[in-house]
């Protein structure tokens, strides 16, 4: 599959035979062609995993990016320069989900930098809340969140619905992790109310993953992180865990992945333990499939919320099965 991307990016003249393509005069049709390689490298991301083609992606990411030097009218260097950028961008996150953060951080640092020579503040944006998502991951939750607030200040009227309801949604999470619940339910209440509004026909092409099942995905974090500190939330958690499955479609298979995890540990919290094991044992055959360090990570981070349900011989096995792919990982 990927050899047939990149045939398809060689043929376009987007990638040559070795690291270097021939400079020359760039039309419309190169960045529509340009554009339509990255769908096929975010569909490939979204059903295997960043770790099955971060290096071919950053590959092409990097070929294409000298292409801001090559010819082109005055007019095609907006377009142009969003699609380098976004490039970048999609290397950076592939390079994120198979735990390449040193390489992550440097394609959005130049993906960011060509978005910002352009004036393209709504692709800064999408950059920057990938930047952020890196370090929620990392568990710098102060950093992600000082990173979210300033880029929500600098879009000013560019912001557009989706944009702010998915820079809220990772703000409450943030906000939750740090603590401060009621905050990040006030939110959350904000990223519904922009998500409402939402039309994609007039949103840019890069926010077309956006959707229902990822909002839901940031309710159901909130309440995981509330219900670590008050069981009472744990069935909130499972709600808005089992809601976003739903709502994911067939084709964005990490995400379901990723949220399936999250539902096993608001299983856990809920103390529902045999519902949890159930939906765990999928998790980790499901992971199997996965090209994704994130995943692994997340699968491994379960330990957290088994604690209170280890005397339960199933769930010391399972978590000696998380330690197996732990050692397996580290």
């Amino acid at each position: 599959m990927l050899a047939g991307i990149a045939a398809v990016a060689a043929g376009a003249g987007l990638l040559g035979g070795s690291e270097f393509v021939q400079p020359r005069r760039i039309g419309t049709a190169d960045v529509a062609r340009l554009n339509a390689v990255l769908e096929l490298y975010r569909s490939v991301d979204r059903e295997c995993g960043g770790g099955l083609l971060y290096r071919e992606v950053a590959r092409f990411a990097e070929s294409v990016y000298r292409m801001l030097d090559w010819s082109h009218t005055a007019g095609l260097t907006p377009p142009l320069v969003a699609a380098v950028a976004a490039a970048r961008q999609l290397a950076g996150w592939t390079a994120l989900d198979a735990g390449r953060h040193d390489d992550a951080q440097r394609h959005f640092v130049a993906g960011e930098r060509a978005a910002l020579t352009s004036g393209n503040v709504p692709l800064v944006a999408m950059i920057r809340y990938a930047q952020a998502k890196q370090l929620q991951h990392l568990r710098h939750n102060r950093d992600a969140l000082a990173t979210l607030q300033l880029t929500h200040a600098q879009l000013g009227p560019q912001a557009t619905p989706a944009a702010k309801a998915l820079l809220w949604g990772a703000e409450a999470a943030s906000v939750a992790a740090l603590g401060d619940h009621r905050t990040a339910l006030k939110t959350l209440g904000k990223a519904s109310d922009q998500f409402v509004r939402f039309d994609k026909e007039r949103e840019p092409s890069w926010m077309g993953f956006y959707d229902r099942g990822e909002l839901f995905a940031q309710y159901g974090r909130v309440y995981r992180d509330m219900a670590r500190r008050d069981s009472r939330h744990a069935a909130e958690a499972v709600r808005w865990g089992r809601e976003s499955i739903a709502a994911f479609g067939a084709g964005n298979v990490r995400s379901t992945v990723l949220n399936e995890i999250g539902l096993c540990s608001a299983l856990f919290l809920a103390d529902e333990p045999e519902q949890a094991l159930a939906v765990g044992t999928r998790v980790l055959k499901m992971a199997e499939a996965m090209s994704s360090k994130r995943v692994i990570d997340r699968v491994v981070n379960l330990r957290r919320d088994l604690t209170r349900h280890r005397p339960l011989p199933e769930v010391a096995a399972f978590e000696s099965a998380l330690n197996a792919r732990a050692a397996m990982a580290a």
